[in-house]
């Protein structure tokens, strides 16, 4: 999996740009608020169709515009595919795949496959639950289009009963209704349920091996899926839960409610373990996410590291950038020196400034 080149008109900062890659380590180096992860977001959102920052259209355009374009040129399994991209204010964005308008964004998911770390999923232990829900849906999303058909139909309804719950208030009759929607929320969320759990299960392994090896073997870390609910308790729990979801208005079971834990033995991680541990159970998770994705998909996917290295110590840098092998990577930072320092072999550098960028060799 390579990304070729890319092509911006409008978005964020950038009024007209065009870069070419290589197949290796690519680094864009500048002072901050620059554009650099700008652009590491355009690639992303080519393959997922949504910011890693969770930006709407609207915001990712250019200021004073009405629309934005990107055109990504991708080599997969020897073929070449282009993506185009076409950002709208008050509309939905539209998506062609090698000139050919695609229906369903969903269309687009598994064709370029990505891997993105930035110092936010450094974070992704210590924060709340929302933030490991998103880990989770965003990865499997490109892994398994059945999932992301189940994920956004599970979401659709769970909007379509919380608006139910909020209707009942005002008319006791249409309780009678609800079942309908529950018939749909665990129809859908029986699915998410298991994937999740057999994701887990997976990732589990790659990131037990990482982490002791992160240690030098001091510390065993386990991923494990903490459900809202159990799937034989889905309709029971639901139907308990009645009275307190007409009092709240939302939906209080569900998927949309669960966690991960990360274990060393029986000490959460979250609760307390340093935020070095933090940190390294966090690297170990988005190297293992690397790993999963390469034997799912069997290929490399792309890498983007948007200034992760700068927030790790030279031990956690080294063992990031031995990681990497013959993968194609982006790398965003301030300066050349911490690469330089480690002795990191790198093909291309571009240098950002204010929305423009140079390739320096």
């Amino acid at each position: 999996m390579i990304v070729k080149s890319l092509e911006l008109k409008d978005y964020r900062n950038y009024e007209k740009l065009s870069l070419l890659f290589d197949d290796g380590t690519n680094i864009l180096y500048g002072e901050n608020a620059q554009g650099k992860t700008n652009i590491l977001e355009a690639i992303y959102l080519c393959g997922t169709t949504k910011s890693h920052r969770g930006s709407k259209d609207r915001e990712i355009i250019r200021f004073n515009q009405d629309e934005a374009h990107i055109r990504i040129n991708i080599e997969k399994d020897q073929i070449s595919h282009r993506i185009d991209m076409h950002l709208k204010k008050n509309k939905a964005k539209g998506v062609a795949i090698d000139g050919m308008p695609i229906k369903k964004q969903s269309d687009l998911f598994g064709l370029l496959n990505l891997v993105f770390f930035s110092p936010e999923d450094l974070n992704i232990i210590k924060n709340g639950p929302g933030e490991r829900r998103r880990f989770l849906d965003l990865e499997l999303c490109q892994l398994d289009k059945i999932y992301m058909y189940h994920l956004t139909n599970y979401n659709k309804t769970l909007s379509q009963r919380n608006h139910l719950l909020k209707q009942i208030g005002a008319n006791r009759k249409l309780l009678d209704t609800l079942y309908i929607w529950d018939t749909k929320l665990i129809e859908h969320g029986s699915v998410i349920i298991e994937t999740r759990k057999l994701f887990i299960k997976k990732i589990n392994e790659l990131v037990y091996k990482i982490h002791k090896k992160l240690t030098g073997g001091r510390e065993e870390l386990s991923l494990q899926y903490a459900p809202n609910v159990k799937l034989e308790d889905f309709e029971d729990k639901l139907k308990k839960s009645y009275e307190r979801d007409l009092l709240q208005k939302i939906t209080n079971v569900g998927p949309h409610r669960d966690d991960m834990n990360f274990l060393f033995g029986d000490i959460d991680v979250r609760k307390y373990g340093s935020q070095g541990q933090q940190r390294t159970a966090a690297l170990s998770l988005k190297l293992g996410e690397l790993e999963l994705v390469k034997k799912v998909t069997k290929e490399n996917p792309v890498l983007l590291l948007d200034d992760v290295l700068s927030e790790l110590d030279r031990n956690r840098q080294n063992y990031l950038l031995n990681s990497i092998g013959h993968i194609q990577t982006f790398i965003t930072c301030t300066g050349l020196e911490e690469l330089i320092s480690n002795r990191f072999d790198y093909n291309k550098i571009f240098n950002v400034v204010k929305g423009t960028v140079r390739c320096e060799n």
